[in-house]
C-alpha cells in the first residue's frame, strides 16, 4: 500500500506539472524530426569549378552529381576563397590541377573519388594529378574540422546550464527578491549578474581555448587572441540566453528541459552536418540560432586563418543576440517589479 500510495503521489505530481509532460513527449519527437531531415537530406553536390575543360568533361562531372561553374582562373580563386566552391579543376599543361577548398576532409574525399572515378571510366587508369590545398592538408583529420565547433559548443552548453540554474536559485532563494526590493533598476540587477556569472565564463574560455589548441594540439591557423574573443561573445550569449530562460523555470528539472529544444538543435545548424544537404527552408534555422555564427567564426579562423575584417559581422551578430537577451531579461523581470 505504501508503494502505491508512493507511485500515485508522483503521477498526480507529474499530472499537474504540465510543462514537464508536454516537454517529456514533444521533445523527442521535435529532436527526432530534426534529425530524420537532417540525416535524410539530399546527397551532396561537389560544387566544382573548371578552367579550360572541354564540355565532355564537363558533361560527365554533372552526371556524377557535381555542381559546375565555368570560371577563369581569377573568379575561381574567388569563389573558392570565398568557400562557395569545394575544388577548382584546371587543364592547363598536360597534368590536371585541382585546388581543394581544404577545410572539410569528407568534402575532399569525396571530391577526389568522383574525379578518381571519373578518370577510370574514360581512360581506364589510376586518376593522377597536381593536387593542392587552400585550406589544411591532406593529413588534416576529421577532428581538426569538428574541433572548433565542439570547443564553442561545449563552452556555450555548460556556460547556458550552469548561469540558467544559478539564476533561478537566487529566484527560488528569495535573493533575486530581496534585490529587487532595493532601489536597483531591473536593468542594474541584470547587468550585475551578467558581469559577475561573466567572470567564471572568461575563466573557462580562457581554459578551454588554451586546453585544446595547446594541450590536444588542434588545428590552428590564424590568431590565438581572435579565437578567445569568438568563445567570449560565445560565452557571453549563453549566459544572458540562460539566465533570460530561467525566468520561465520553477526548478533545476524545468530548466535542464530547455537543454532538448534550445541547446541540442545548436550544434545540427553549426556545420558539424553538412548544411548543403539539408532542405532550404531547413537551413534558416541556422540563421535565428546564435551559435551559428559562433561556429562559423572559429572554423574561419582556426582552419581558414581569416581575420578581423571575415569573423566581424559573425562577431558583431553574436553580441546583437546577447544585447536582445539580456534586454528580454529585464522585461522578464517585470513580473516581479514593473519598475
Amino acid at each position: 500500500m505504501k508503494i502505491r500510495a508512493l507511485a500515485i503521489r508522483i503521477i498526480r505530481q507529474f499530472v499537474h506539472d504540465k510543462r514537464s509532460l508536454a516537454l517529456m513527449f514533444v521533445a523527442p519527437i521535435v529532436i527526432m524530426t530534426l534529425l530524420s531531415l537532417i540525416f535524410n537530406g539530399a546527397e551532396y553536390k561537389p560544387k566544382i569549378a573548371v578552367v579550360n575543360a572541354p564540355a565532355p568533361l564537363i558533361k560527365q562531372l554533372e552526371d556524377y552529381g557535381a555542381t559546375v561553374h565555368q570560371y577563369d582562373v581569377e573568379k575561381a580563386e574567388k569563389e573558392l576563397e570565398a568557400n562557395h566552391l569545394d575544388a577548382i579543376l584546371s587543364l592547363e599543361g598536360r597534368t590536371p590541377h585541382v585546388k581543394l577548398e581544404g577545410s572539410d576532409p569528407t568534402v575532399n574525399k569525396s571530391v577526389l573519388l568522383m574525379f578518381q572515378k571519373l578518370v577510370q571510366k574514360t581512360a581506364a587508369q589510376p586518376f593522377s594529378a597536381d593536387i593542392t590545398y587552400l585550406h589544411g592538408s591532406e593529413d588534416m583529420a576529421a577532428f581538426d574540422n569538428f574541433g572548433p565547433v565542439l570547443v564553442g559548443y561545449f563552452a556555450f552548453f555548460f556556460v547556458f546550464l550552469l548561469a540558467g540554474v544559478a539564476f533561478l536559485r537566487e529566484r527560488t532563494g528569495g535573493t533575486l527578491e530581496r534585490l529587487m526590493a532595493t532601489p536597483l533598476k531591473r536593468w542594474e540587477i541584470v547587468a550585475g549578474y551578467v558581469i559577475g556569472f561573466g567572470v567564471f565564463a572568461i575563466l573557462q574560455s580562457l581554459l578551454i581555448t588554451w586546453f585544446t589548441i595547446k594541450v590536444l594540439g588542434m588545428l590552428m591557423v590564424g590568431s590565438f587572441w581572435y579565437v578567445l574573443l569568438i568563445i567570449l561573445l560565445t560565452a557571453l550569449s549563453a549566459l544572458t540566453l540562460g539566465t533570460f530562460l530561467s525566468a520561465f523555470a520553477n526548478n533545476e528539472f524545468q530548466m535542464i528541459q530547455f537543454i532538448p529544444l534550445v541547446i541540442v538543435p545548436q550544434a545540427f545548424f553549426s556545420g558539424l552536418f553538412n548544411m548543403d544537404t539539408m532542405a532550404q527552408w531547413l537551413r534558416w534555422i541556422g540563421n535565428i540560432l546564435p551559435f551559428t555564427y559562433s561556429a562559423q567564426a572559429l572554423r574561419d579562423v582556426m582552419i581558414r586563418g581569416k581575420g578581423w575584417d571575415a569573423i566581424a559581422p559573425d562577431l558583431y551578430i553574436l553580441l546583437g543576440f546577447s544585447l536582445v537577451f539580456a534586454v528580454a531579461n529585464v522585461l522578464a523581470l517585470k513580473k516581479y517589479r514593473p519598475l
